[in-house]
Formats: C-alpha cells, sequence, structure tokens
C-alpha cells in the first residue's frame, strides 16, 4: 500500500501535504498521526511540527484480486489472476496450469470461489456488484454444453412422453436451461429439490 509521511505546522497541514503527494482526497486514505505539533519553551525555542503517515485505502478491485490469488495458491495452483470491471460487474479470469483443480466437476469448485470472491468484494465496496470468476474461458463451454443438452433433453421428453430430470445444478446453471426452454411451446421446465440438490425437470406442457 502507497503512503507518505508529511510535516506540516498542524496535523491538518500535514494532512494536506500528503494528500496533494498521493493526488487522492481524504475519504480515499488511512491517517496516522505520528507526531503531534509541539510549540517549544516559551512558544519560540524547540518546537517541532506536527508529523503524519498517510496511506491510501485498498480498492475493492485489488483486494479482491489479493484474495483470489491467495485461495488459489493454497490449493497449489500457479495461476494469473486478471480482475475487471463494466457496467454488468466485476470479472476475474483465471489462467495458467492446473486449472481443472479451480473448476472442479461441473465448475462447482469455481461456483464456491465466486461466492467467495461476491462476498469479499461487496464487503469493501458500497455498491453491490455481482462478481463472475472464470477459468480458461469454462463458464463460456459449460454454457454452450448446458444448451446442447437442454435441446437434447426436450427432445428426449416429446420422444417418450415422460419427464426427465437432470442432475443437480447451481441457480445459475439452471436459469440457463430454462431459458433455453422457455419458448418451446410443448415443453415446461422447473426446478425440485433443496440446494445443493436442487434439479431442473423437463416435461410435456
Amino acid at each position: 500500500m502507497q503512503s507518505v509521511e508529511k510535516q506540516g505546522k498542524t496535523v491538518e497541514e500535514a494532512i494536506m501535504l500528503a494528500l496533494e503527494d498521493l493526488g487522492t482526497t481524504l475519504e480515499q486514505v488511512e491517517s496516522e498521526v505520528i507526531e503531534e505539533p509541539s510549540k517549544g519553551f516559551l512558544g519560540i525555542l524547540g518546537g517541532r511540527p506536527a508529523r503524519v503517515r498517510v496511506t491510501l485505502k485498498p480498492d475493492a478491485l485489488s483486494l479482491l484480486e489479493e484474495f483470489v490469488q491467495g485461495v488459489c495458491e493454497r490449493m497449489g495452483s500457479s495461476i494469473n489472476v486478471e480482475v475487471s470491471a463494466n457496467d454488468d460487474g466485476v470479472k476475474v479470469d483465471l489462467g495458467g496450469q492446473n486449472l481443472g483443480l479451480l473448476i472442479g466437476k461441473h465448475g462447482q469448485t469455481l461456483d464456491s470461489l465466486q461466492y467467495l470472491a461476491n462476498v469479499v468484494y461487496n464487503r469493501n465496496t458500497d455498491s453491490r456488484q455481482r462478481v463472475v470468476v472464470d477459468a480458461g474461458g469454462y463458464r463460456e463451454r459449460r454454457e454452450e454444453t448446458l444448451l446442447r443438452l437442454a435441446t437434447r433433453l426436450a427432445d428426449k421428453a416429446k420422444r417418450t412422453g415422460r419427464r426427465v430430470m437432470l442432475e443437480p445444478m447451481s441457480a445459475h446453471e439452471r436459469r440457463i436451461i430454462h431459458t433455453a426452454l422457455q419458448n418451446d411451446s410443448q415443453i415446461v421446465t422447473y426446478s425440485e429439490g433443496e440446494e445443493p440438490y436442487r434439479k431442473v425437470v423437463i416435461s410435456l406442457k
């Protein structure tokens, strides 16, 4: 974290000089008074200026990147973490080796990491944002797989006349299935069970 020490006739003056050096505002820093000003003997001899240390607060994106990097390293994965933000939310892209370990079966480990990333990020910012964690483009590949699966199982339900139950999925993946089949006039989809074992059911109307 970037910090500077400054002196001034008063604590306030020293802080303002530090803010000028850092190019920031009071809301973005933490201030520590190292030494209070002293006028000295009879206000003439031995006076000391105020001395402060002003440190930039880490922003939410930096804290998020540090958290994700730390978790991945503790799991034994040497990865690169790229964090970006736009109007849709925050994206965390993971690249490198051993990504399969971070993804887990059907993305379960990645989903858990994403949940924790959302908690960490939104705890350190005033505006709530959705954080999506991806590894090597897994999210896009998984969505394509689910779309093909939805079409295939809907055809099976039409062919057999029986309802088809999918394996347990996260809320996000269930939503992909529901959305993929919502315009099929012959099919209805709904979810059954309790988390984390909740499943999508595809049935004839």
